[in-house]
């Protein structure tokens, strides 16, 4: 019987895992192993999902599931997110983009948007009509959000906007982004603001290549340009200029442990897919899970992934409760991050030769592991954050 990724490290359910939160990931999972896992290799080649999945994951349920009944969204909480991200996970579908637009784009309309931007946009994200992304990094600007350069002049009752965006996930496909501008550049970080710009009502917006990645091939991620793109004013998130900055640290924790969530389900897959390898696999006569070596390497990665998912766990408790604080968030990020390379990478080498061979899953999550250090703040920037906590 093959291992399962959701019960591998054989935990007790944690607390935030409601049944419905239960039942969510057994309907994602559903959907993901039918639906997209079966044109996952597709979507890889193109290094592109289509609208089509995205349309369907909103009518199963699987976009917006923590924004509120009255937006189109679920009503349900971060606990609800993550049991889609982990199925995500877990199916091995890791392209699929719904994290950012569900657990980061969407809280940023809910949090700071108005009741009009709220029922404009949020509505259309859940069924998929509109994608999510947002446009922090830029060329010279990638974990510093202060040294942004695009900028957002006022013009009458409209914003301006030039400059350029990169690295951006969901950028191909998204047709609603954030987009972190400087409203005034004298004032540094004070001077920052959050502008959504719908791109297919605009001009003077342009797409750039979808980026040649090492991993994650199938999550388009993009180059974005601003030429003298205008947008009413109305499309500030916030109430007045300048809260950007100050909206970026209040929500980068559930960003972090978001990436968290990806990082512990990957592990528990790559555990679950290894342990079954070397059940089967034979070399001088027995299995390889019959030799010590492969016993006590497993016994080392099961332990590390069960400190790890009980961390987790505590986090995603603490952050359902209104409690996970920003050092523990970057914590959860960099500590996992680094479990999953470690973790993944060992994996690989109980496959021996067939694991450097594409065809088999751990080569692919070899790959797509590697990003997980860097984005959402790289680990070393990370540790800048704890440091200060000292």
């Amino acid at each position: 019987m093959a291992a399962d990724p959701a019960t591998v490290l054989d935990l007790p359910k944690p607390r935030w895992v409601t049944d419905d939160v239960a039942m969510l990931y057994d309907m994602a999972t559903r959907f993901l192993s039918e639906e997209i896992a079966p044109r996952y290799e597709e979507f890889e080649k193109n290094e592109i999902f289509d609208r089509e999945s995205w349309e369907k994951a909103g009518a199963a349920g699987l976009l917006c599931a923590s924004m509120p009944e009255e937006y189109g969204g679920s009503g349900g909480t971060f606990a609800h997110e993550s049991a889609i991200i982990e199925a995500i996970s877990h199916v091995g579908v890791d392209g699929f983009g719904i994290a950012l637009h569900n657990s980061i784009v969407a809280p940023y309309i809910l949090h700071y948007g108005s009741e009009e931007q709220k029922k404009r946009w949020l509505p259309k994200m859940a069924t998929g009509e509109l994608i999510g992304a947002i446009a922090m990094t830029e060329p010279g600007a990638g974990s510093d959000l202060q040294g942004v350069k695009t900028r957002a002049d006022k013009d009458g009752n409209q914003y301006r906007i030039n400059g350029s965006k990169t690295f951006i996930t969901n950028g191909q496909l998204a047709n609603l982004i954030i987009v972190v501008t400087k409203t005034d550049p004298s004032k540094g970080a004070k001077g920052t603001s959050l502008i959504v710009v719908e791109t297919d009502e605009v001009e003077g917006f342009e797409r750039g290549r979808n980026l040649d990645k090492i991993g994650l091939k199938s999550n388009d991620t993009s180059e974005l340009f601003f030429n003298d793109v205008r947008v009413p004013t109305s499309n500030l998130l916030g109430h007045e200029e300048g809260q950007g900055f100050i909206q970026l640290m209040q929500q980068l924790p559930q960003e972090r442990l978001q990436i968290g969530t990806t990082v512990i389900s990957v592990i528990e897959r790559a555990l679950a897919l290894t342990i079954d390898y070397v059940k089967e696999r034979k070399a001088f006569g027995k299995s390889i899970l019959e030799f010590q070596n492969t016993q006590f390497k497993l016994a080392e990665l099961k332990t590390q992934a069960t400190v790890g998912r009980v961390f987790y766990n505590n986090c995603v408790e603490r952050h359902v409760n209104g409690g996970l604080d920003p050092v523990t968030a970057s914590m959860a990020k960099y500590w996992l991050s680094d479990l999953q390379g470690k973790v993944v990478d060992q994996c690989l080498q109980l496959f021996g030769g067939y694991g450097f061979m594409n065809e088999f899953p751990i080569a692919r999550m070899y790959r797509d592991a590697r990003v997980q250090r860097i984005y959402g703040g790289t680990n070393e920037i990370m540790k800048v954050l704890i440091a200060r906590s000292l």
